[in-house]
């Protein structure tokens, strides 16, 4: 029981719990949207993530992904079970895949 009303023990705790809920609606919709593009005409998301600039978008936000996780990760502390460093770390990994997902998307699309 305490297990389920854990997001409900303080303000903070469910205010990560609806950004951790909103986070994972957003992965959802987003391979939702990826995955029906093969079933449909192209679509102005599909054209969107092909198109000319969507290269260099991608590259850019892998670059800013590089560089800002990078220097975020170098500021948390490193020791003990506590730290944040691995939760940030599981989010650099996730966050990185779809960034190199979608910028090969773009690249094998033309």
């Amino acid at each position: 029981m305490q297990l389920l009303l854990a997001p409900l023990a303080g303000i903070d705790r469910l205010v990560i719990f609806g950004t951790a809920t909103a986070i994972a609606a957003l992965i959802v919709f987003i391979v939702l949207r990826s995955a029906r593009t093969a079933e449909e005409r192209s679509s102005g998301f599909t054209r969107l993530m092909t198109g000319g600039k969507a290269k260099l978008g991608f590259t850019l936000l892998a670059l800013f992904w590089a560089v800002g996780f990078g220097l975020v990760l170098q500021l948390v502390p490193h020791e003990g079970a506590n730290s944040p460093y691995g939760g940030l770390g599981l989010i650099a990994m996730f966050s990185g895949l779809f960034i190199m997902m979608g910028f090969l998307w773009a690249v094998i699309g033309e």
